[in-house]
């Protein structure tokens, strides 16, 4: 970034989850958030101890970060000269661009934001749109987009951050090319016995046919029920 040069935001999408092969062209706001929020959560689960009143608070799992702001849409021409009659069109390609299905990949692309610096890499998890001003027929021309973007990992990025492979903490891995269920499941529990328990769990019909990119839940096993 050249110094002095206002940058704006952009977000590119991608078809697959290491942001390598882009699709398309990335889409540039028309002004600059003026805030955005990062959220982070902390997942326990209460359990009382024996012969006690207290409830200890078990460390489960850190779920992935969220980051949040809002891009403007406004089609009055005060800002870049250009007057339109309606933005509709344009919301919905901004709208499609975030959360549209993509065949190719059997879901939704993956997006990075970038702003002087990579902000996150992840997908849209919610859009929310408001509309603000309105032509004399009703018809929008103004409109403020909350976005919410859900951090995605590489599993090895994952591992080394949270440093922790114990079989008894839930544990979320994304489907990478070749990896099959019982094979992920030797991974994390070593043994791929427990693959139906987890096939079960995530609601997989056909776990034979993992989809690359898909997010699997691993939930604490107990060995000793066979």
């Amino acid at each position: 970034m050249s110094e002095g040069k206002m940058e704006k935001l952009k977000i590119f999408a991608y078809s697959d989850p290491a942001c390598e092969q882009q699709s398309g062209e990335p889409f540039t706001v028309m002004l600059n958030p003026e805030n955005y929020s990062l959220e982070t959560k902390m997942e326990f689960q209460a359990a009382q101890g024996q012969g006690t009143s207290a409830t200890p608070a078990k460390f489960i799992v850190k779920p992935p970060e969220e980051l949040a702001f809002e891009i403007l849409f406004d089609n009055t021409g005060i800002i870049d000269g250009r007057p339109r009659t309606d933005l509709a069109d344009e919301l919905k390609a901004f709208k499609e661009f975030l959360m549209g299905y993509d065949g190719e990949i059997h879901r939704p692309k993956y997006l990075k934001f970038v702003w002087g610096k990579d902000l996150v890499k992840g997908v849209c998890s919610s859009l929310n749109i408001a509309y603000k001003l309105f032509n004399p027929n009703g018809t929008p021309i103004r409109a403020m987009c909350k976005v919410t973007i859900r951090e995605m990992k590489d599993d090895e990025r994952r591992v080394a951050e949270e440093r922790r492979s114990s079989p008894d903490l839930t544990h979320y891995r994304t489907v990478k090319k070749g990896d099959t269920l019982p094979l992920m499941c030797y991974r994390i529990y070593g043994h791929s016995k427990y693959y139906v328990q987890v096939a079960k769990v995530n609601g997989l019909s056909n776990f034979r046919n993992l989809q690359p990119g898909t997010e699997i839940f691993f939930p604490p096993i107990d060995k000793t029920v066979q």
